[in-house]
């Protein structure tokens, strides 16, 4: 099995921009004018182009702000409080304090369009200090 993750965004060039300076993605192919493949984790990241207002799923339209999904993309770093000052400066919007918790470190995060993500920071064994 092969999982790719699939983010709609309303302009590819600013998204591109804010992937790559908050996250450390690299550009890998463009898909005409509609879809961007951005490169440098453990699994593609594919921006799609999707103008908001159209249907995302089901009779729901898009919409970019910022919105709650049970789905959200975790990125593990070495060093979060790096991490997060990199993900602000690029346009990210930090949601709550750090917190601290026995496998690590986690920092809730929006992205530009309204995406929910965490940045991570393993320490010691990570999830296996809680692993029962």
């Amino acid at each position: 099995m092969r999982i790719l993750v699939n983010i709609d965004v309303p302009e590819l060039a600013l998204a591109e921009r804010f992937y790559a300076e908050a996250f450390g993605l690299r550009r890998g192919r463009a898909f005409g004018h509609d879809a961007l493949e951005m490169l440098g984790g453990d699994v593609p990241v594919y921006l799609l182009r999707k103008q908001a207002d159209t249907v995302g799923a089901g009779t729901s339209t898009r919409d970019y702000a910022r919105h709650w999904t049970p789905v959200h993309v975790d990125v593990v770093v070495e060093d979060l409080d790096a991490a997060l000052i990199r993900a602000i400066a690029a346009g990210a919007e930090q949601e709550g304090a750090v917190r601290e918790a026995g496998w690590g470190r986690i920092v809730q995060l929006a992205d530009p369009w309204g995406h929910g993500w965490c940045l991570l920071q393993f320490l010691g064994r990570g999830y296996d200090e809680i692993a029962t």
